[in-house]
């Protein structure tokens, strides 16, 4: 029978040609559409045309009003699944039905209409493109190695800045100050030990942080190695409150540190020469009235030392006063040295200097500092004792033996050099 059908339909074959087909060509197409079983017993919807979707879905039930063999099964109603259809009575197949049967399912499964598409807008020509040069595999490796690496070292660094951040905002345990341990000399003189104790005071204000302890040499309590008994272990910087190099600085202090082993101890240099000291001369004989006029003179009265560096200290003194005074200056000693506050004084009357004032070049009352001041033609500044430069003065030294402990220096050693 030739197939029939009317203009605008989609043709297909018979019926009756489809009824009596057999299954082996059906197999065949699952064959060229692998996967076509996939989605079996699904239903076909009434009228729908055949997409590639419905060819996917084979086994779909045929609906009677459908176009013919578009995804319709091999028989109508539920009587069929995909070549599994139920067995039946088959009728005597009509000539040319095999031929028919497979030109149809080649047609459905191949050559299936696609819905018409939207004429699209011609697209405006494209300028030619410069040929790309073939890319260096050595070149993309490098490039390759390279990003890598930055990607690596940029994490890295991210991650040492978040763990400096932190570090950075850690709170750190604070480390106690070294004792700073004043020594001073010693005297019978009462008015002596009460300076010094006060001094004391001034420099706890100015380090509120440091514990300030007081030793001496000798005469009064406590003795300097009593001092270093009951501090703790640890370190201490002892600041000699002498006023230049001798004996003591050099020999008496660094034996006192060594004999306490318990200590990393640091002995600090001597007060002077300094221009603090200077400042407090000035001070004090201002303050005692004298002259600044021509023909005056000033000795500088001192302890006295048999140590020359000692000596030379006190020289390095009276040297800074008198250009600060503008006037001679004269270095004298109460002991152990000439001249003599006496001879000075003289010395200075040959020069035409007649109106001479003394200096008390002291830490604090005694002997000595009575001694010098009563052999005075003029006027005698009163010692150096509470000068707010002689406590600013001990902690300065203070410090610049502290820093002392990072260094490699043994215990006990002082840096006797003077500095300003």
């Amino acid at each position: 029978m030739t197939p029939t059908h009317t203009p605008g339909e989609h043709p297909g074959p018979p019926t009756e040609t489809l009824a009596t087909a057999p299954r082996e060509p059906l197999r065949r197409a699952d064959a060229v559409l692998p996967g076509a079983a996939a989605n079996l017993g699904a239903a076909a919807t009434p009228g729908a045309l055949a997409t590639p979707e419905a060819v996917a879905n084979p086994g779909a039930a045929a609906t009677p009003g459908a176009p013919e063999g578009w995804g319709a099964a091999a028989t109508l109603g539920d009587e069929a699944v995909w070549g599994e259809a139920r067995k039946a009575p088959e009728a005597p197949e009509a000539p040319g039905a095999p031929e028919a049967r497979e030109a149809l399912l080649a047609s459905q499964v191949l050559l299936a209409p696609q819905a018409p598409q939207a004429p699209q807008a011609p697209q405006a020509p494209q300028a030619p493109q410069a040929p790309q040069a073939s890319p260096d595999p050595l070149a993309t490796t490098a490039s390759q190695l390279l990003d890598q690496i930055t990607s690596h070292a940029g994490s890295r660094l991210s991650h040492l800045s978040r763990l400096s951040r932190v570090r950075r905002t850690a709170p750190r345990s604070p480390v106690a100050p070294p004792p700073l341990v004043v020594v001073a000399h010693g005297s019978r003189d009462p008015r002596t030990l009460a300076t010094v104790r006060s001094l004391l005071a001034t420099v706890r204000a100015l380090r509120p942080g440091t514990a300030v302890h007081l030793g001496h040499i000798e005469l009064n309590e406590p003795l300097l190695p009593d001092t270093l008994a009951r501090l703790a272990p640890g370190r201490a910087v002892l600041v000699p409150l002498l006023l230049g190099r001798g004996y003591h600085v050099k020999h008496d202090l660094p034996a006192a540190a060594a004999a306490a082993p318990h200590l990393d101890a640091r002995v600090a240099a001597p007060l002077g020469p300094h221009p603090l000291l200077v400042d407090a001369l000035h001070d004090r004989l201002v303050e005692a009235g004298f002259p600044e006029e021509a023909g005056t003179g000033v000795v500088l009265a001192a302890a006295g030392s048999r140590d020359p560096e000692g000596l030379a200290d006190t020289r390095a003194t009276a040297s800074a006063l008198a250009e600060r005074l503008g006037v001679p200056v004269v270095p004298a000693y109460a002991s152990a040295a000439s001249p003599t506050v006496p001879a000075a004084v003289r010395a200075l009357a040959a020069l035409g200097r007649h109106r001479v004032a003394v200096a008390s070049y002291f830490t604090a009352p005694g002997r000595f500092a009575a001694q010098s001041a009563g052999v005075a033609p003029g006027v005698a500044s009163a010692p150096l004792g509470t000068h707010p430069a002689l406590a600013g003065l001990l902690v300065h030294r203070y410090d610049e033996a502290a820093r002392g402990f990072a260094s490699s220096s043994p215990v006990g050693q002082a840096p006797l050099a003077a500095s300003a």
